[in-house]
């Protein structure tokens, strides 16, 4: 369930850099939203190979 915590975690410290950038047109703020969302991404990626090797080791 760490993982999961790191999840919610990593998209709520993008909810200001979203804010800026889609209300106000800030574009640092989109640069930091596309960082965030590549790690969210890969902790995804890393979510899911866990998933399934806990699985397969039933």
């Amino acid at each position: 369930m760490n993982s999961f915590t790191k999840v919610k975690d990593l998209v709520a410290s993008l909810e200001d850099d979203f804010v800026k950038f889609y209300d106000k047109g800030n574009n640092a703020a989109g640069t930091r939203v596309r960082k965030g969302m590549q790690d969210l991404k890969n902790l995804a990626q890393d979510i899911r190979k866990e998933v399934q090797d806990m699985k397969n080791a039933e």
